[in-house]
């Protein structure tokens, strides 16, 4: 199975315990996602998060409508948490989030390794580009939650493809 690697980061004027409550409230993925997307969080209110958490979601990629549902593997506020894909669209998908002072606020850190039915020519004709449009949204909403990001404060780092052994 070939793993593609995707890299987001944005400094948040914010230190890390303040940053961290916000991204550990799996609510608050609808607003940083795409209304396009149609994402909906279906596990009802509250979801306590920790390991062993799976939160279920309602998306649409390309149009189709499909069930999506994570596990939280690893919880450790207000460092980082890893979700992983349990069902969905991908043949693999593990998010790691990672949170660290950096200049009187956090460098909040996204990596994200991925597989998708299609392989190869899925990621080059659609993936890629998804994920970059998905995380620059991401990124300016993330500047309307947290005022005072400078508008060069945040990159998008391109996917890069590599052929890894994955679990």
């Amino acid at each position: 199975m070939r793993i593609f690697t995707f890299r987001n980061e944005v400094w948040l004027p914010a230190p890390p315990d303040q940053v961290f409550p916000f991204f550990a409230d799996a609510f608050n993925l609808e607003r940083l996602t795409p209304r396009s997307l149609r994402f909906r969080v279906l596990t009802p209110r509250p979801v306590e998060m920790r390991v062993g958490t799976r939160i279920d979601y309602r998306i649409r990629l390309h149009g189709l409508p499909m069930r999506w549902q994570s596990e939280i593997t690893r919880w450790d506020p207000p460092h980082g948490f890893v979700d992983e894909q349990r069902r969905g669209p991908y043949r693999c998908w593990v998010h790691e989030h990672s949170f660290a002072p950096s200049d009187r606020g956090t460098l909040a850190r996204d990596e994200v390794r991925y597989a998708a039915p299609g392989g190869v020519l899925a990621q080059r004709l659609f993936l890629a580009r998804d994920l970059r449009k998905i995380f620059a949204y991401r990124n300016e909403a993330l500047r309307t939650i947290f005022p005072g990001i400078p508008a060069d404060a945040h990159s998008v780092i391109p996917a890069k493809a590599g052929i890894h052994s994955f679990l």
